[in-house]
């Protein structure tokens, strides 16, 4: 089976994505006394490898799940990153609702995965 055709890159891709991404969008609230231009053009610094590798992972991706499949895929990993992030890095804890909220994206995924006909 040929790499780009695999089943797990396109995860492990979107993955590393997210980190990136998360740390652009979010990293910078620890740093709120710098001057907001600097924090911008970190992000979009940091910005550019999320797309580094989100651009393949779609790309390759696109040849074994759809357009939809990838994009809940995608936004599965984004709060799994998100939820570790914002417990490690920004010292918040994760509630009770949370985790129901995060319960009712995994329904979404598995009505995204069930049999087309």
């Amino acid at each position: 089976m040929e790499m780009t055709s695999s089943r797990w890159l396109p995860i492990v891709l979107l993955t590393i994505s997210n980190v990136f991404m998360t740390f652009a969008w979010y990293g910078h609230l620890k740093f709120k006394g710098k001057p907001l231009l600097l924090v911008i053009l970190a992000s979009w610094g940091i910005a550019l490898f999320e797309y580094v590798f989100m651009i393949p992972a779609n790309r390759w991706g696109s040849s074994v799940y759809s357009a939809t499949q990838l994009k809940i895929i995608q936004e599965v990993i984004t709060l799994t990153v998100f939820v570790v992030f914002a417990f490690f890095y920004l010292g918040e804890r994760v509630r009770w609702n949370h985790i129901a909220a995060f319960v009712c994206i995994l329904a979404a995924v598995a009505f995204t995965f069930l049999p087309k006909e």
